[in-house]
């Protein structure tokens, strides 16, 4: 379902039934934490919101026990700016607990599943909000994207996953996990309304310092170029890669022209982003300490208050990522881990400057495997390895978004398409001309 279709098919006469069949329907799925009882008294377009963006009135639990019950008592600002634009926060969906995790199955409430099929994943940590999506349950949902959070789960369901430049949208009102890579973004199907909400959202608040407005757009070049990194198949499933390779050569026959660059090494990107994350993750997670908000286990000794209350409700990813990043930043480990892997991020962004000097944007897959069953015994190491190509641009603060290069009876595969730093809206333009390709 797109905006499109929505405004067609409803009216204030029907869309209280409209929300009664999101929950009929939900009750396969799981997309959904919390629906809104009250219905909007002017018919607007709804939309769903991950779990980690507060939501003023309405529970916002970051998908953790520890946050249970907690109501915040204002807004994101996406929010406000959604409602004060025709759009109407129908709910808020399912996540890995503090957006950790790439398959939703760390939420501390249920499990989500995908639309495509019950039996695997939606991916996560935006797994609810693309699930609702590809359900049809809403035309467009908001998620947050640390390391891939809003492409991988679009990947797998089926549906346009957008993650705009680091500080394109404010993240004033978000639940913080890493607070340097965290962004808010959007889930829909298809790029127009991508588009049209992020125009909405995006822009520079006072709330927020890291954020801007993003330059005029550019009119893009007739003929595009599209760099293709070196090796980019290599350890990626049979689909994807069959995926890939015919998307490249409909959008060949589409008229764009395509190059060869050189790729960073991927696996360093990946150790770079896992040792600075779990670091700001150690950072952020230290106020979940039962004296501030939240829950907490009562003890007259303070010490023993703070751990008791971590280790009953805090999950299992959230207690390591935390023991990672603490110890990455301990004395005597602190120039050897996380001194280091900031050096590597800096070289990565000077890839990058000088990768964009000879294309207008990259096209990687999403990821390097189909969805994967609900319960499939993944090490962690597996899991972390399914963000190979989308970390990486998070730690450049690049603008990426994910097609569906596969669709119909087959599983879904995601394609990714990054542009440099703040030309988010030449990407979205160009992306328009991709999808029409890939379509064809």
């Amino acid at each position: 379902m797109t905006i499109k279709d929505f405004q067609q098919n409803y009216n204030q006469a029907n869309i209280k039934s409209f929300k009664d069949q999101i929950q009929a329907k939900d009750s396969n799925i799981n997309s959904f934490l919390f629906l809104k009882e009250e219905i909007n008294k002017d018919l607007k377009i709804p939309v769903a919101i991950k779990d980690a963006i507060s939501t003023k009135g309405i529970p916002t639990t970051a998908g953790s026990k520890i946050l249970e019950n907690y109501i915040p008592p204002y807004n994101a600002t996406v929010i406000d700016k959604l409602e004060e634009n025709g759009y109407f926060i129908i709910g808020k969906t399912n996540m890995d607990e503090f957006a950790m995790g790439s398959s939703t199955e760390n939420s501390a409430y249920k499990i989500t599943k995908n639309p495509k099929d019950l039996t695997r994943v939606p991916g996560g940590s935006s797994g609810g909000s693309a699930s609702a999506v590809s359900a049809g349950f809403v035309p467009v949902a908001l998620g947050t994207d640390t390391g891939g959070s809003i492409r991988q789960p679009a990947s797998f369901c089926g549906v346009v996953g957008f993650c705009p430049s680091y500080g394109a949208v404010s993240r004033y009102g978000v639940i913080a996990m890493a607070s340097s890579f965290d962004q808010i973004g959007v889930i829909a199907n298809n790029v127009e309304d991508t588009e049209k909400v992020f125009n909405v959202i995006r822009g520079k608040d006072k709330k927020d310092a890291t954020s801007f407005d993003l330059p005029a757009e550019i009119s893009t070049k007739e003929k595009i170029t599209i760099g293709i990194p070196d090796n980019i198949l290599e350890g990626v499933s049979k689909e994807v890669k069959i995926a890939f390779e015919e998307s490249i050569e409909k959008l060949k026959q589409g008229g764009f022209k395509f190059i060869d660059v050189p790729m960073t090494n991927l696996n360093q990107a990946l150790a770079v982003y896992y040792i600075i994350v779990p670091s700001e993750v150690s950072s952020n997670l230290a106020r979940y300490d039962g004296v501030k908000y939240g829950k907490r286990v009562e003890s007259d000794d303070l010490i023993k208050l703070y751990t008791d209350t971590r280790t009953k409700y805090l999950g299992a990813e959230p207690k390591r990522r935390t023991i990672i990043g603490t110890y990455a930043l301990s004395s005597g480990y602190y120039d050897a881990y996380y001194k280091k892997a900031n050096i590597l991020r800096q070289q990565i962004k000077d890839y990058y400057t000088d990768i964009f000097k000879k294309v207008d944007i990259l096209v990687t897959p999403t990821t390097p495997t189909v969805a994967f069953k609900i319960g499939a015994v993944l090490s962690l190491i597996e899991l972390y390895k399914g963000d190979v190509f989308t970390t990486i641009t998070k730690l450049a603060g690049l603008p990426a978004i994910s097609l569906p290069a596969q669709v119909g009876e087959k599983l879904p595969v995601g394609i990714q398409f990054i542009a440099n730093h703040k030309k988010d809206l030449q990407l979205l333009k160009i992306s328009k001309k991709v999808e029409q390709c890939l379509q064809s």
